[in-house]
């Protein structure tokens, strides 16, 4: 392009720094943003969200945090696609109370979020055991206009669990069927796992119970932890009696059938 004396534009830019990052050449996506800055073209905040994703994705975090101090130095407009990529990277990368301390700071500045990246942030606080800032910005979800997701409710639900706040969890659920948001195959598997790892088989049965109703079927990560748990040698095998039948690994009901025709 450039041998036929033709001057790459920025929307050019952008193409070549998306083409690099999405096929994970990082290294040479650095390069071409160095060149941009260089040949006069001014980079532009879609090119800056480029980089700072593939930066993010390829866990190269340090880059990441330096390229957007610069973007916010040189004073490249901000927008809310790139606080999304930013506290979505640091989370993603294990720097959470980075990222709790930015998306903090853009709140005072009244940033405005969606629901997406409101549900990373509640999954961010509770990661860090700031379970009541947790439920604060859940309930915030709603005081602003806008509607939990699924998503939202599993990340509330699952750690409530994780945390030993069962009748939360329970209460969450509730919640959600009121509001008119459906339970999903993943989320009610999600939450069974989740109680069956902590021992609470009665709590999983009504979460398992929950999928035949709604002839949702069973994941094979569920499966595979009910057979795991509940087998000869599974640390909760002497509760398997609480699972309904369907539900007992292939060699308890070998049991019962051998026991029957005896």
């Amino acid at each position: 392009m450039k041998s036929a004396g033709l001057q790459p534009t920025a929307v050019t830019y952008a193409i070549l720094l998306n083409g690099y990052c999405k096929i994970g050449r990082i290294d040479d996506g650095l390069s071409l943003f160095r060149e941009i800055s260089l040949s006069g073209v001014k980079p532009t905040t879609i090119m800056y969200n480029i980089i700072l994703d593939g930066l993010f994705c390829s866990g190269r975090t340090v880059f990441a945090k330096e390229e957007f101090d610069t973007m916010i130095e040189s004073g490249i407009p901000v927008g809310i696609d790139t606080c999304t990529i930013v506290l979505s990277g640091l989370c993603r990368n294990n720097c959470t109370d980075e990222a709790i301390e930015l998306f903090k700071k853009l709140c005072a500045m009244n940033v405005k979020f969606d629901v997406i990246i409101l549900t990373t942030m509640i999954s961010a606080m509770f990661k860090t055991r700031r379970i009541e800032e947790a439920r604060d910005l859940f309930a915030t979800i709603s005081k602003i206009g806008l509607v939990p997701s699924v998503v939202t409710y599993s990340v509330m639900m699952t750690n409530f669990i994780k945390e030993g706040l069962l009748a939360d969890a329970d209460d969450m659920f509730s919640a959600m069927e009121k509001a008119g948001c459906a339970p999903n195959s993943r989320l009610l598997n999600q939450v069974a796992r989740v109680f069956l790892k902590n021992g609470e088989v009665v709590k999983a049965v009504t979460y398992l119970t929950k999928l035949d109703a709604k002839q949702l079927s069973l994941e094979a990560s569920t499966i595979s932890l009910i057979v795991s748990l509940f087998s000869r040698k599974g640390k909760l095998r002497e509760h398997v009696k609480l699972l309904p039948v369907k539900y007992h690994p292939p060699e308890m009901l070998d049991e019962v059938q051998v026991g029957s025709e005896r």
